[in-house]
């Protein structure tokens, strides 16, 4: 039987229970805008960007959500 327990540990996904908003809020305080823009090629943090427009384009955008993640797993220390 399948369990759907939240709680459940995922050792092979290291983004299991950190949220969108809170990897966004670590890229933006670690590159900030200008240099996410240089990073990945994303339009929101290009054109008058800011986290809330950023935040709502990543949620609704696969593709872009994608590449946000890569660079979070790129950019976190490793134990």
């Amino acid at each position: 039987m399948k369990s759907n327990n939240p709680d459940k540990k995922q050792p092979n996904n290291p983004l299991h229970g950190v949220k969108l908003a809170d990897i966004l809020e670590f890229l933006i305080d670690e590159y900030g805008f200008k240099k996410l823009a240089e990073r990945i090629n994303i339009n929101c943090f290009k054109s008058n960007p800011t986290y809330k427009s950023c935040l709502k384009f990543l949620r609704t955008t696969p593709w872009a959500r994608k590449k946000v993640e890569e660079l979070y797993l790129e950019s976190i220390p490793k134990n």
